[in-house]
């Protein structure tokens, strides 16, 4: 952006983008949906069990700080006058758990993270007390089946495990939220004076709201013995919530607020019935703009709210297929594996050998979301020569992505009954050529990127600007920018396509089952939870004793 055009920008829009794997702030023009600056910051996930992931939310509060003070500097070495800025919209990875005390100020625990296994015995414990152990019990209220993946899980855990959480609830000085909730409570004064409230895409996915009535329920509150008074308050996706009470934009209402997910499905304008987006970020996400009425999935898809855009504005609803792991692959090559030293060099590694040599790599290291939600599953690499390299397993892993979002949209299209004709995509594997060539030789129709892959921000920043009391950004159609966008066009044939899809299949039945038995207390299997195994052990023993004792005598 050249310097000269810095004075006639008019009003501007900020984006607290703040995702699983980093927190970004972003700040776009209003009239044109440019982006004019923005800073980054990686969040550390941290792993103190198998199968638990946590973050710290005082780390995540921080990194938004950094994020906002650094894009005004950014924007104030351009000129751009930051007073420019009129509003702050907020999006955030979804489910993700805290509970902190509203006196202090200070999280009661770290926050458990969507990917987070550990509430599995709670599920299956709750899965008992429904009538046949139907898991899909709360499905018709909520459009979620009963998983780890969802919030009440998470805070009932906390709730059994942590007694600081539990004492804090007693007292009434505990308040819950997914990091929205976290952020708005922070950003708009925290413990003094700040506003504990969430938006119905993010309540969708607490297994606690009822996307019907558009409030918390009652009845499953009491399923899951969550006190309804630490619960936020559920706003729309599009109002002023409350004003920045620090740092550089002090004063600048928070008016824009949208899970994920749901933020790129209004940055990719997918306000029609039947338009669809698939996000690759830490996992990955196919979501379908189903309209005012909420459509059920017979193939494994979850029903969600897709956004509210206002208090008077109607509610809107999606079918998503959710997928655990997509990026996060490409963070395990190079942070568990090591055959990568960056994201780019997994490009190149794939991009050398330009296949997987029949190698098929299932990233389930959270277990497999839609279609199957099958916790049992585990991660696993078949199809292995001794010509197998790095490479061919950086391909493998690329292509996993692909094949995962294969099966969401064969799902998708079982259910919509209209199969989509082409693929729009955004987040930021969507840099990777090599995947989205993949993803459209899988899916043998056309992947549309557009040329501003930040559509999650963006849908934030639409939410916030358009919001009432603010009004610097029309969500009329006619008055929506058009997107430049890039398209990869299927260049395998159809028959190959199905060939390796059906070989991915194969794999993947494998993966399941991994998990039968429940660990224990201290989250480690002991080797004689086993009896034959431990007798056999035992035994064995035993026996070379004898041996050398034998062996000693005859000599």
């Amino acid at each position: 952006m050249a310097e000269t055009q810095a004075g006639a920008l008019g009003p501007l829009v900020g984006a607290i983008d703040q995702g699983t794997s980093s927190t970004r702030f972003l700040v776009f023009n209003a009239n044109t949906s440019e982006l004019l600056s923005h800073h980054q910051v990686e969040i550390q996930q941290k792993f103190p069990k198998e199968g638990w992931v946590e973050q710290d939310p005082k780390e995540i509060l921080q990194s938004v700080y950094e994020c906002v003070e650094r894009t005004c500097e950014k924007l104030n070495q351009l000129n751009v006058d930051i007073a420019n800025i009129k509003a702050v919209g907020v999006s955030n990875q979804r489910e993700t758990t805290v509970v902190w005390d509203k006196l202090t100020g200070e999280p009661l625990h770290n926050a458990i993270v969507w990917l987070d296994l550990r509430t599995q015995p709670t599920v299956e414990r709750l899965l008992k007390r429904i009538p046949g152990q139907n898991k899909s019990f709360i499905k018709s209220r909520t459009g979620l089946p009963l998983s780890t993946y969802f919030s009440a899980v998470k805070l009932r855990w906390l709730l059994d495990n942590v007694p600081k959480v539990k004492q804090a609830v007693l007292d009434r000085r505990a308040l819950f939220g997914t990091i929205d909730s976290w952020v708005i409570w922070s950003l708009t004064g925290g413990k003094d004076g700040g506003i504990h409230c969430t938006d119905v895409t993010n309540a969708s996915r607490t297994m606690l709201f009822n996307i019907h009535l558009l409030e918390w329920d009652e009845e499953l509150c009491k399923f899951f013995e969550i006190p309804m008074e630490i619960l936020p308050k559920v706003r729309s996706s599009s109002e002023i919530y409350g004003l920045m009470s620090s740092g550089a934009l002090t004063g600048v209402p928070i008016s824009g607020c949208l899970g994920d997910q749901s933020a790129a499905l209004v940055g990719q304008m997918c306000f029609k019935d039947g338009q669809a987006k698939n996000t690759y970020g830490t996992g990955c996400f196919l979501l379908c703009n189903t309209g005012q009425k909420p459509a059920f999935s017979e193939h494994g898809l979850l029903t969600t709210v897709a956004y509210k855009l206002g208090r008077e504005k109607p509610v809107y609803y999606a079918l998503e297929g959710s997928v655990a792991i997509a990026g996060a692959v490409v963070r395990w090559l190079r942070d568990n594996l090591g055959i990568a030293k960056s994201s780019d060099e997994v490009e190149k590694l794939a991009a050398a050998v330009g296949t997987s040599y029949g190698c098929y790599f299932v990233p389930a290291f959270s277990g497999l979301y839609a279609p199957y939600w099958e916790p049992s599953a585990r991660g696993i690499i078949c199809g292995l020569t001794q010509f197998t390299n790095k490479n061919h397993i950086a391909f493998a892993a690329l292509e996993a992505v692909c094949f995962q979002t294969r099966e969401i949209l064969d799902a998708m299209n079982k259910d919509c009954g209209i199969p989509l004709s082409q693929l729009q995509v955004d987040g930021g594997m969507t840099n990777n050529k090599i995947l989205m060539q993949l993803q459209a030789d899988i899916l043998c129709i056309p992947v549309v990127k557009p040329s501003m892959p930040e559509t999650t921000a963006l849908g934030a920043a639409m939410a916030a600007g358009a919001a009432e009391g603010v009004g610097v950004w029309s969500l009329n159609l006619d008055d929506l920018t058009a997107v430049t966008n890039e398209c990869f066009e299927p260049k395998i044939n159809p028959e190959e396509s199905e060939y390796r899809y059906s070989r991915w299949k194969k794999a993947v039945k494998k993966s399941m089952g991994w998990e039968t038995s429940e660990p224990q207390g201290d989250g480690e299997t002991s080797i004689f939870c086993s009896l034959p195994l431990g007798f056999f052990i035992m035994s064995s023993l035993l026996m070379l004793i004898g041996a050398k004792y034998i062996s000693g005598n005859c000599k």
